[in-house]
Order: structure tokens, then sequence, then C-alpha cells
């Protein structure tokens, strides 16, 4: 398992490395401002590291960018650009989308209790919320924070699958996803 390291540790890197380039940060900057050793800059920025970056080097990459180390880890990078020049983050304007859509009271009461996990929901995910708050629905049926944490769920496999696609397990990747959607599927795959 830790094979898949490597490609885990250059995906966060090149996304660091192209955050740090929309900065109009050059590698002395970047250096400079994450407090970070000349050479560790320069194998973040030129390539990617051939290991796994150590968690403080991402922490104080986070830091210099101006986000936490669950956003530089988990944000994909179209909800992070924006961030680099000030404006408001898509995820900010999806948050206000829901909150102002939501009829559910049980929705309304969690995204004042859980401002912080509705902000990391993606424009798609609102919108399901969105649809699931239907008279007996699902956030209904099942309730806000078991659709919500679903959500999270399913977001969390598909940046892990992601990861994995990056490496040399990605033939055992496709044959282990070829092989669960033929059961789920069955009748799509003989029409």
């Amino acid at each position: 398992m830790n094979a898949a390291s490597p490609g885990v540790g250059v995906e966060l890197a090149n996304k660091i490395a192209r955050l740090v380039e929309e900065r109009g940060w050059n590698q002395e900057d970047f250096a400079k401002i994450s407090r970070l050793n000349r050479h560790t800059v320069r194998q973040i920025l030129h390539g990617g590291p051939k290991r796994q970056l150590r968690n403080a080097t991402v922490s104080q990459c986070a830091e210099a960018l101006g986000l936490t180390v669950s956003e530089l880890r988990t944000l994909p990078l179209d909800r992070l650009l924006p961030r680099m020049h000030g404006k408001p983050a898509a995820d900010e304007e999806s948050f206000n989308l829901l909150y102002e859509r939501a009829t559910l009271p049980e929705l309304i009461g969690w995204l004042d209790r859980n401002r912080d996990r509705a902000i990391e929901l993606c424009p798609a995910e609102v919108q399901e919320l969105l649809d699931m708050q239907a008279p007996g629905g699902p956030l209904v049926k099942l309730g806000v924070d078991t659709c919500v944490e679903m959500l999270e769920r399913r977001r969390h496999l598909v940046c892990r699958v992601k990861e994995i696609a990056g490496t040399e397990y990605f033939e055992f990747l496709e044959q282990c996803v070829k092989l669960i959607h033929e059961k789920v599927k069955p009748v799509a795959r003989r029409g």
C-alpha cells in the first residue's frame, strides 16, 4: 500500500505549485513566505517529491497560501484558485444558495449548526441536497446528517480513486470498479 503514496505526494505538490503560480510567487518568494527550505520548495514546485509530503510541510504550505490543511488536501483546484485572488470562494456562494433555498426546518437547523461542513459542499452536492428536501424525500426519511455524511463519504471516495488512478495500481482499480459495477448494473451490461 505504501506504493500509492508517491502518487498522492505528486498530486498534492502539483496542486501547491499551481496555487503558488496563481499567486504570482516565484520559488524564492514561496520559500520565504512558507518558511520552507529552498530544496523542499524546489521539489514541490518542479515535478513533485519522490515521496509523500510531510504533514509539517503541508501545514506550512497551507498557511502560506491562506488555506487550512484540510482545504489544501481535499478541495479540488478549481475551488481553491479563486481564493488566491481574494475572490469569494465558490463554496461560500454555494452555501448561501443552499441557505436561501432550504425550506425544510431540519436542513436549516443543520446549516446553522454545521456551517463549516456545509461550506465544503460543492455546487452539485448543494443541488442534490435541495432536491432531497421534497416531502417524504431522503432528508425527511434518513435525516440531514445521514444524507450529508453520504455526500461527504462519496466525495472522499472519489478523491481517493483519483489518487489511486495516478499510481501503478490503476489497472487493479479499474478491475475492481468494473467488477463492482457489473454487480450493481447487470442489466445495463447486457443491454
